[in-house]
C-alpha cells in the first residue's frame, strides 16, 4: 500500500511536471520571437484625411522599423473608447498609446496646451524648435510624469482657419451670444469677446451645426473641414487661425510600458512620431491650398481674414488668458516663462527670417 501510494505520488508528481514543460513549451516560441503588441487610441474619426491617417501612418511605422517586433493596433475615436477619454486610457493602461491634440487635455492642467498650441503663440517650426531645442520636451515630460506617461510631437496641422460661421463677422460684437465649437485656451478667449464655446469631439461637430447647436464651429483648416462638409451649412469661413497658429498632435504613451521595450524599440516609438511631424505639416501645407480653391471655386465659399479691429482684441484677451496659467503652481510657471522668453526670442528675430521674407514677396 505504501509502495504504491510512493508510485501515485510520482506518477502526479511526474504528470505536473509535464503540465509546466507542455506550458514552457506552448509559450517558448512567443517568448523566443520578441512579438509586442500595442493599442493605439485616438481623438480622431476613423480614416479621417490629415490626423487620422497619420495615427495610422505612425502605427504602420513603429511596425515596419521594427521589423515586427512591435505592432501597434490602431483604434479610431469611439471604437475602443470616446475621443475625450483618450488620456485616461493610456494613464490606466487600458491601451499603451495614443495620438492626440494634447489641448483636450487642459483639464488635467491648465498648462497642457503649451505642448499643443495656444491663442496667439507659436508657429509649426517655432513649436518644434522650443519643443527640442528650447526645452519645451523637458517640461512636457516633467508635466506627463506626474500622469505616468511619456509624449513626443506626432504631427502639425498648421495654422488653422479661426472658424466657420453662418453670418459675416465684422467686428468683436457680431461674437457676441454665439455659441461656437472651440476647444483649449482659445475657448476662454472667445467666451471673454462674448461667445459661448462648447467642446465637442470631431465627429459630433456637423450634427452640432445642422442642428442649430451650435452657431459656429472651429475645427481644423481647409482640408479638414472640406471632408467634414461644413460648407454646406456656413458659407463664411475666417483666418488666419489666430487662436491655433500651429496646432501640433502628439504620440502619448503609458509610461510604464515604455520603459518595459528594449533600448532599440523604444528609439523606434519616438523616431516614429517625430518623422510624423515632419510630414503631416507638409501633406496639410499642400492640401490645405488645395482645398482653398475647392471650397471658393466650387462651393462658394466666403473666405476672407478677420476684421484687424477683432485681430487686435483678440490678442491682448489672449496675452490674459494664456499668462493666467502660470498662477496654478510652479511647473506651470516654469512652462510659461520659458515659453515667454522663447517666443519673444523668435518675434524679434521674424524680420529677418520667414516673416520678414513672405513679406518681402509681396512687393
Amino acid at each position: 500500500m505504501t509502495k504504491n501510494r510512493k508510485s501515485r505520488r510520482a506518477f502526479l508528481k511526474g504528470a505536473a511536471a509535464g503540465s509546466v514543460a507542455v506550458s514552457t513549451v506552448v509559450a517558448a516560441p512567443a517568448l523566443a520571437a520578441g512579438k509586442i503588441r500595442w493599442k493605439m487610441v485616438t481623438t480622431w474619426p476613423k480614416n479621417f484625411p490629415g490626423v487620422g491617417i497619420a495615427a495610422q501612418r505612425i502605427a504602420d511605422r513603429i511596425g515596419a522599423l521594427s521589423d515586427g517586433r512591435l505592432t501597434v493596433k490602431l483604434f479610431a475615436a469611439g471604437e475602443f473608447v470616446p475621443a475625450f477619454e483618450v488620456f485616461d486610457a493610456v494613464r490606466d493602461g487600458t491601451a499603451e498609446c495614443g495620438h492626440d491634440a494634447p489641448y483636450y487635455w487642459i483639464a488635467k492642467n491648465r498648462s497642457v496646451p503649451f505642448f499643443c498650441t495656444v491663442p496667439g503663440g507659436l508657429t509649426p517650426q517655432e513649436h518644434n524648435a522650443w519643443i527640442h531645442y528650447g526645452g519645451g520636451q523637458e517640461l512636457w515630460d516633467e508635466m506627463y510624469a506626474e500622469f505616468g506617461l511619456r509624449a513626443w510631437l506626432a504631427g502639425n496641422a498648421g495654422t488653422q482657419m479661426i472658424g466657420w460661421f453662418r453670418k459675416p463677422i465684422t467686428s468683436v460684437d457680431d461674437l457676441a451670444g454665439l455659441k461656437i465649437r472651440m476647444a483649449g485656451l482659445h475657448a476662454e478667449v472667445f467666451n471673454r469677446l462674448g461667445a459661448t464655446s462648447v467642446n465637442m469631439a470631431g465627429g459630433e461637430i456637423m450634427p452640432a451645426l445642422q442642428s442649430g447647436l451650435i452657431d459656429a464651429a472651429e475645427w481644423g483648416g481647409p482640408w479638414m473641414d472640406l471632408a467634414f462638409g461644413f460648407y454646406k451649412v456656413a458659407k463664411y469661413c475666417y483666418g488666419p487661425g489666430v487662436h491655433e497658429p500651429g496646432a501640433a498632435q502628439s504620440l502619448v504613451v503609458n509610461l510604464k510600458a515604455y520603459e518595459a521595450l528594449p533600448a532599440d524599440l523604444k528609439e523606434i516609438v519616438r523616431v516614429a512620431a517625430e518623422v510624423e511631424t515632419v510630414r503631416l505639416l507638409g501633406e496639410f501645407t499642400v492640401m490645405n491650398a488645395l482645398a482653398r480653391q475647392t471650397l471658393v471655386n466650387e462651393h462658394g465659399v466666403i473666405m476672407e481674414p478677420l476684421p484687424e479691429s477683432l485681430l487686435k482684441r483678440w490678442f491682448e484677451v489672449s496675452e490674459d488668458v494664456v499668462g493666467e496659467t502660470a498662477a496654478e503652481g510652479d511647473l506651470n510657471w516654469r512652462i510659461y516663462d520659458n515659453w515667454t522668453k522663447f517666443r519673444q526670442s523668435v518675434i524679434d528675430f521674424g524680420p529677418f527670417s520667414e516673416f520678414g521674407y513672405m513679406k518681402a514677396r509681396l512687393l
